[in-house]
């Protein structure tokens, strides 16, 4: 996942003094010394590099390396004269969506005239919410962290989570062996602050897989609330399904990790089956299509996204099976096309299987709305072609495509546009005659009156 983490602030100051000790990297350009790194939760996170200069650096670069990253985040920094020097990079944090228990592995790169590089040794930083006392408990795979409520809070939460994740692997063949980090907020501006600016606030968990951290909001007096466990299953779900999908090329539909995570915690229940069949009845309902990027941000659409997700999921248990559903989610570890995960596992694409799902439920797909062909013109006398051989109008559009035509050699054409043409030919035509006729007037008369003057002979 690409992160734009903000404006950082990045200085490269010349210090007379520097650390004592020594060198662990040594080159002969430039001695690395033992680097530091500090935070600030909502703040900053600062990265110290002294350094001994043999000749000065063209360039000086920090690698910021972030979880799940292809690769380095490189992050130029100015320099300044001297060889004498520490190397300082600021990241700011303000607005930024950096989510605590993110590690951050960083380190310097110099540059010099000569296009030789030297490269620095690494440091990393775990980006943690310090502003609580967290107590914690761990299980074969869960690890809870709450600073509010007794410890029977904590191990309520921890039951959950493991039982959680132990019926997701279970049920996708899917070993989870690194462990899974579950943050208890209980008050709501802290938790909005841990998640960062954008936070959609009907929000009570977020599962963040790169990081294999869950975040939820969850008072002392809720841990034994029904809505708590479905919202630990859930989001605990979407970790898994991340381990048994995960591949560098193709991320599943959402619907379909939205999908499996709700009839997992809950199941296909009578008020999101309501909500359905309510939208097949009205016409309001929602193509799979529609649902395989970010759900609409509308309270009632929103949540008509996640009832249909998990709709599509029970039909496709019902008529396929369990076994295929499993089969479709593991193949994207491959990183196959939705269409060929579909086909090798369902025997159809997505295409005709989001047709099944809309047909038992007695509707069909509404009308698509967007940009439509203009409406086709006159054809002229003379002129042949396939009529509405451009692209074909949107379904439910009357307007037609424009004909694509050709012309018919040496045809001759009477449409006003023809003529209007031919008109407008002749007069220019007479106009540069009568240009050409008076240049040639103004040349001859020039002609004459250069002549030189004298008695007539």
């Amino acid at each position: 996942m690409r992160r734009r983490l903000g404006l950082a602030a990045a200085t490269l100051v010349a210090l007379p003094i520097l650390l004592a000790g020594p060198s662990p990297t040594a080159a002969a350009s430039v001695t690395f010394e033992t680097p530091r790194v500090s935070s600030t939760f909502g703040v900053s996170i600062v990265f110290d590099q002294p350094v001994r200069l043999a000749r000065a650096p063209k360039r000086a670069e920090v690698l910021l390396y972030f979880p799940g990253s292809l690769g380095a985040e490189a992050n130029e920094v100015p320099i300044s004269n001297g060889l004498t020097q520490a190397l300082r990079y600021q990241l700011d944090l303000s607005q930024t969506s950096l989510k605590p228990n993110t590690r951050i592995e960083a380190r310097w790169r110099l540059t010099f005239g000569d296009g030789t590089a030297e490269t620095g040794p690494q440091v990393s930083v775990l980006y943690a919410d310090t502003r609580f006392d967290w107590k914690t408990r761990s299980g074969a795979i869960v690890r809870v962290h709450w600073y509010k409520g007794t410890a029977a809070f904590g191990e309520r939460a921890l039951a959950i989570g493991e039982k959680a994740v132990d019926d997701a692997s279970k049920l996708l063949g899917v070993a989870v062996q690194e462990p899974v980090d579950f943050f208890v907020y209980a008050d709501q501006k802290p938790f909005y602050d841990a998640l960062g600016p954008g936070t959609r606030e009907n929000v009570g968990g977020q599962a963040v897989a790169s990081i294999r951290t869950l975040f939820a909001l969850i008072t002392p007096g809720e841990i034994n609330a029904g809505w708590v466990g479905i919202v630990i299953p859930h989001e605990l779900t979407h970790l898994v399904f991340n381990t048994a999908v995960d591949n560098p090329y193709h991320f599943p539909p959402r619907w379909l990790n939205e999908g499996l995570a709700v009839y997992l915690s809950q199941g296909y229940d009578a008020g999101d089956r309501s909500q359905v069949e309510g939208a097949a009845r009205d016409g309001s309902i929602i193509p799979l299509d529609g649902l395989t990027g970010e759900f609409p941000a509308t309270g009632d659409r929103f949540s008509l996204a996640y009832a249909e997700s998990v709709s599509a999921v029970d039909f496709m248990v019902r008529k396929y099976s369990k076994a295929a559903l499993v089969s479709l989610i593991r193949s994207y570890a491959t990183g196959v096309t939705d269409d060929e995960a579909f086909r090798a596992a369902l025997g159809v694409d997505t295409g005709a299987f989001d047709d099944a799902w809309l047909a038992q439920l007695g509707t069909k797909a509404p009308p698509k709305v967007g940009p439509v062909s203009a409406p086709a013109g006159p054809l002229p006398t003379g002129w042949s072609g396939p009529a509405n051989a451009g692209n074909p109008p949107a379904p439910g559009s009357t307007a037609q495509s424009a004909p694509r035509v050709t012309a018919a050699p040496n045809a001759p054409s009477n449409s006003p546009t023809s003529a209007t043409d031919r008109s407008l030919g002749v007069v220019l035509g007479l106009i540069l005659v009568l240009i050409a006729v008076a240049a040639i007037a103004w040349l001859l008369r020039r002609s004459v009156s250069a002549r030189p003057s004298g008695p007539a002979s």
